[in-house]
């Protein structure tokens, strides 16, 4: 890397949900499930609207997706959908398994930050078998801003007593893209969830996480806005 490119990376955090486990074909359910029971039309693009972000600051956002309706009954609701053992099961990544214990054996220090509450965070990562790697998580519920905004990275920074320009971010959404970004940090993207064109404000772009030749990565120039 050229001193163009800022100082060497020397930290990561990842995201969870499409990054690290593919549970999202999971969540599109819920959210369809969710959409249907209020008989509110949606599309795709509806769909995609709640991915790597939480639920409440989507709600939040636009109110009238669910007229007459508090996040409190939806949130109700959400629980009962989630027990539903019908659902698609999620599924590991296990590239991005495979650099995570990569990292690990380097002595790089990561941590993870996700829209999802601790509960799953804790379940998802011990079921992977990766949890004690982790030197600290940022959840839905540690930050009062959801992504895209970037408390939950500079949280995440903090945890690990780390420079944001010394971090990079692995993600697989705009919205946490544009998260990472705002925080000052490196952005790599995993194609998990959406085409690479949609990635494209990220400074890397990869099919599988064991691509990313780990310290080597560049930050792109952006233009001025």
């Amino acid at each position: 890397m050229t001193a163009a490119d800022g100082p060497a990376p020397r930290a990561a955090l990842f995201d969870l949900d499409g990054t690290l486990i593919n549970s999202e074909p999971r969540s599109m359910e819920v959210w369809s499930r969710l959409l249907d029971m209020h008989n509110v039309p949606y599309d795709e693009s509806t769909l995609h609207r709640f991915m790597g972000r939480r639920g409440a600051d989507v709600f939040n956002e636009d109110p009238h997706l669910f007229p007459g309706v508090t996040w409190d009954v939806l949130l109700a609701e959400l629980q009962m959908i989630q027990a539903d053992p019908d659902l698609p099961p999620s599924q590991e990544l296990p590239e991005s398994v495979a650099f995570l214990h990569r990292l690990f054996a380097q002595g790089v220090p990561f941590g993870l930050v996700t829209s999802a509450g601790r509960g799953w965070a804790h379940v998802a990562l011990e079921r992977l078998g990766v949890l004690p790697m982790f030197r600290g998580l940022v959840t839905a519920g540690d930050v009062t801003e959801g992504k895209p905004d970037p408390q939950g990275y500079l949280s995440g920074a903090r945890i690990l007593d780390e420079d944001p320009a010394r971090v990079v971010v692995f993600e697989d959404t705009p919205a946490g893209i544009e998260a990472g970004l705002r925080a000052g940090m490196r952005v790599v993207a995993i194609t998990t969830t959406h085409e690479p064109a949609v990635l494209s404000r990220a400074d890397l772009v990869v099919d599988h996480l064991t691509e990313v030749d780990w310290p080597r990565i560049g930050r792109r120039a952006r233009p001025q806005q």
